[in-house]
């Protein structure tokens, strides 16, 4: 039977978020029902609210979660009732030519649940990101769902669903930063810091900072951190070619997402080095080169997609690392927050008090 729980609703573009019934149907085929601990509010939950992504509201928000399975469709087979889980939202599909290829990171054929949750009216809701975690319960496809240690603690683990997975991510397996490498992360919030510690888990012998607010660069340092560098007072690229003995750094990983960061990224980097575009720019935005500069630079300009992850083989192991001390992904918990506090924990976001609030359960 279908069960009614409460979420948090966009209604519509930029109107504040309110709690709604929701109903939940029994799973079907390849589906799960989750019952949610903890999630993470994210800035694509803010892009959602304010009709950057698309305008198919209302909305279901919250997507950085975990929680426990609590029952299955038929054919699930990978994941079963009591199961500890984060959600992600790239369900590979095992079928197309990436993943036919041995690159499911890419998977060209990501799925979500195909049934519908609603309002008690019938509204047909759409799940942010295919998740819709801000709410006690959410219907998900189960190759969405990935086992991890239940001994961790659901706010932690529930952020790498999204941010924390993305920033990491986009230094170990988008920029494949090495040991020894210099590093610069442009833009220091939840991603950018996830970045910062993504570099120092891979072994980066300098680690560049870049960001507006001495607040953000100041957790940047905590994170792992070698130099910060506030390009609000001092110009980006020659402190980050300063810092790498007038070459600039092996890979500039961009946090923004905005034309004028990315530039700054391009022109920042070594030659033959790697940019790594993690930010997420609106559609409206373009970007203008010198070709001539594209090709005299050499190296890689590459887009990092939810980090470039294998949500199988990267989720667990973060946890596992973090679990034995070698990595503080606590550090990215600010506060922990109600159901009813989102729109609250949006501003603290928005005025840049918080590196991520955490809706518990």
């Amino acid at each position: 039977m279908a069960q009614h729980v409460q979420g948090v609703v966009a209604p519509g573009k930029n109107q504040p978020v309110r709690v709604e019934t929701i109903v939940i149907p029994d799973p079907g085929p390849g589906e799960a029902v989750v019952k949610i601990q903890a999630c993470g509010v994210c800035h694509t939950d803010l892009h959602y609210k304010q009709g950057g992504i698309n305008d198919d509201f209302p909305f279901l928000l919250g997507h950085e979660a975990a929680g426990v399975v609590e029952s299955v469709g038929d054919g699930v087979t990978d994941v079963a009732p009591g199961d500890f889980v984060i959600l992600n939202w790239r369900a590979v599909c095992g079928q197309c030519r990436a993943c036919l290829r041995g690159r499911p990171w890419y998977c060209f054929n990501t799925h979500n649940a195909t049934q519908k949750m609603t309002l008690l009216d019938g509204t047909e809701l759409s799940p942010a990101l295919g998740i819709g975690a801000f709410a006690e319960k959410t219907l998900v496809a189960a190759g969405q769902c990935t086992k991890v240690d239940p001994e961790v603690s659901p706010a932690v683990a529930g952020l790498l669903g999204c941010g924390v997975m993305a920033g990491i991510g986009a230094a170990i397996n988008t920029g494949q930063v090495g040991r020894g490498d210099s590093v610069a992360v442009i833009g220091c919030g939840g991603v950018g810091d996830a970045a910062v510690m993504g570099a120092r888990l891979a072994g980066a012998a300098k680690i560049i900072a870049v960001d507006i607010d001495d607040r953000k660069l100041e957790t940047a340092k905590k994170m792992g951190a070698t130099h910060t560098v506030n390009s609000r007072s001092t110009e980006p690229v020659e402190a980050i070619r300063a810092l790498t003995d007038g070459n600039g750094a092996d890979v500039v990983i961009e946090a923004v997402g905005r034309p004028e960061t990315y530039k700054q990224a391009f022109y920042a980097r070594d030659l033959a080095g790697t940019v790594v575009l993690v930010g997420v720019p609106t559609p409206d935005m373009e970007l203008e080169l010198p070709l001539a500069d594209v090709f005299g630079r050499g190296g890689s300009l590459k887009s990092s997609w939810y980090g470039d992850c294998l949500p199988s083989r990267d989720f667990p192991m973060l946890v596992d690392l973090h679990q034995q001390g070698r990595i503080d992904l606590g550090a990215f918990v600010t506060e922990t927050v109600g159901l009813g506090d989102v729109e609250r924990a949006f501003e603290r976001m928005h005025d840049g008090d918080v590196l991520r609030s955490v809706v518990v359960f």
